[in-house]
């Protein structure tokens, strides 16, 4: 409760009445009545998006003769900066503009991005010449139409920043999780949220793909930005419905004060006189320190009070630059536990990244024809992936826990430890597998004298499936770790840290690849350097991360893992 309201007697009536009189216009506002409209707005903007994240590379390889090293930086380069601009999203939110508003801002410049996008598939002059000779093309995009290109990309990476962080906590804030009520509601908005996106994922990588890359781009842009200006009509006709909280600061501002204040105090000495800053506690959370005190003590001096002129008259500290509370501190502790296990992810994704770029690369140039003339487009393979999480999540939940629990009497779940070490596993085979299928569509293609392999494109489904895999086990557990460890103050934090370690992900990525162009470079070729990829050799790359993926097991398995503390809720019987 906010210390001010009740130093003064004489405002108390007018300060109850005030809240009384928000408390009638909540019960008026939120609920089901607001999550429709919610939910309608993530379903569009997500097929609008995931429409072009699906076919993006196919797209600037077909239409602006980009391929090689260039290509891959910037497709490398915007899923990265989507990412890391969602940690810029939930700064802005939490401590300026709230929820609605971010929410708001970023889907208007994804509508702006995507129809720029639209532009370029529209208008001719916005690409450079087509190429008749898709293994041998000297038509470079102008760097006017490259500008045109990355300030479309710029813009949705943009509203990617403002979407991503608030979209579940803005749908989350319409249900009062003090009530059991609530909770259950709470509960039921994530499974439509996800029933949603799945729905729009689907028919984003299937029939919007299909259209772009077999009927017209113009119309397979246009549909995504008609479908994020019906989310932005949507999202506003509901504006009176939504629950909209105050923006109340930032937890990664927080942060970086502790750390600041802790270097100011550098000097201070542990005693028995040492006293704590408390402060105001966090929304249902403890005051206490953690309980590893011992761990990164230097902090605890960023709550030490040294001068009583540190606080004001209601006990508050004057300057947070200099005086954190205990719990600020307890936060950034939080964070820096988990980070051991949270760098394996960094790895994990390193792996899908791959698929999504080089794998559609290699579907572009294999047999895709079933049939007379139906062609499977590039970017429904992405599908693969996705189907196979699902398939072994419904598998696991539904079919292999019941039996286990038939046989054994208990319905015992892999441990977090054992899924992530699964996933990883699961990487390694699926970089092997994909290095050995290049080398065989490559000589296949070669051996025919044809820029595009006579290998089918079906060849390609272990590798996706072997993905697919590694995210069911490897992510799903990380994202579950994230949670379950922070406090329930900072789920959006754990959200954005999930996302921040895709994002150096994607640019680490990009870092390996041009090392490996630079050190490979020899008569103006490299293992990465030509749009044809017959003329490179794309499988050694897929061993360099798969031997990422080996060193990523060991340095789980010796180090990171004893940082996953199991406790009943990782491992309990039903």
């Amino acid at each position: 409760m906010d210390v001010e309201s009740s130093t003064s007697p004489s405002s108390s009536p007018s300060v109850h009445q005030e809240s009384r009189n928000q408390a009638t216009q909540n019960m008026q506002k939120g609920g089901w009545r607001a999550i429709k409209y919610i939910i309608a707005n993530e379903s569009f903007e997500k097929l609008a998006s995931m429409s072009l994240i699906g076919n993006l590379s196919v797209y600037l390889t077909t239409k602006y003769n980009l391929g090689g090293v260039f290509l891959v930086n910037i497709v490398n380069i915007w899923f990265g900066s989507c990412n890391v601009l969602s940690l810029a999203g939930a700064f802005v939110s939490d401590a300026y503009l709230g929820r609605f508003w971010t929410l708001l801002l970023g889907s208007i410049c994804s509508f702006v991005g995507m129809g720029i996008m639209a532009l370029t598939a529209g208008l001719p002059r916005l690409r450079p010449e087509a190429c008749h000779d898709p293994s041998n093309c000297s038509k470079p995009p102008a760097p006017w139409q490259l500008a045109v290109l990355f300030g479309s990309l710029g813009l949705l990476a943009i509203g990617a920043g403002g979407i991503r962080p608030c979209n579940i906590a803005f749908g989350a804030d319409q249900f009062d999780t003090n009530t059991k009520k609530g909770k259950a509601q709470l509960e039921t908005f994530f499974n439509w949220w996800y029933f949603s996106f799945t729905v729009a994922l689907v028919i984003a990588l299937t029939g919007v793909v299909y259209i772009q890359s077999n009927i017209s781009w113009v119309i397979g842009f246009v549909i995504p930005t008609a479908c994020l200006a019906f989310s932005i009509s949507i999202f506003v006709i509901g504006q009176h419905t939504y629950i909209c909280t105050k923006p109340q600061g930032s937890v990664f501002a927080d942060m970086v004060k502790v750390v600041v204040a802790a270097c100011k105090k550098r000097k201070v000495k542990s005693g028995e006189a040492i006293s704590f800053y408390v402060g105001p506690p966090a929304d249902g959370s403890s005051t206490t320190l953690v309980q590893q005190k011992h761990r990164l003590r230097f902090f605890d001096k960023a709550s030490v009070i040294t001068d009583p002129n540190e606080l004001n008259e209601d006990g508050k500290a004057k300057s947070n630059w200099r005086l954190c509370s205990v719990q600020q501190v307890k936060n950034l502790k939080c964070v820096t536990a988990i980070l051991p296990v949270w760098v394996t992810g960094i790895a994990c994704f390193m792996l899908t990244d791959q698929q999504n770029i080089y794998g559609i690369l290699q579907a572009m140039q294999m047999e895709k024809t079933f049939g007379h003339n139906f062609k499977v487009p590039a970017g429904w393979m992405n599908l693969v992936s996705m189907i196979t999480l699902a398939i072994w999540i419904s598998l696991y939940e539904c079919v292999i826990l019941p039996i286990a629990k038939h046989i054994t009497g208990r319905k015992k779940r892999l441990t977090m430890k054992q899924r992530i070490e699964i996933g990883i596993v699961m990487g390694i085979a699926c970089m092997a597998v994909a290095g050995f299928m290049e080398k065989r569509r490559r000589a296949s293609a070669l051996s025919n004298g044809s820029f595009v392999s006579p290998v089918s494109i079906v060849m390609l489904l272990p590798q996706f499936v072997l993905a697919g895999l590694t995210e069911a086990f490897s992510a799903v557990a990380l994202m579950e770790f994230l949670t379950v460890k922070m406090p329930e103050h900072m789920r959006a934090v754990a959200g954005a840290i999930f996302f921040l370690s895709s994002s150096i992900a994607s640019y680490i990525c990009t870092l390996l690849i041009n090392v490996i162009d630079s050190v490979t470079r020899k008569d103006g070729h490299s293992w990465l350097g030509d749009r044809d990829l017959n003329k490179n050799k794309l499988e050694n790359y897929f061993f360099i991360i798969g031997g990422i993926q080996v060193a990523n097991l060991l340095y789980f398995r010796f180090f990171a893992s004893r940082f996953v503390t199991e406790t009943d809720k990782d491992n309990r019987d039903f």
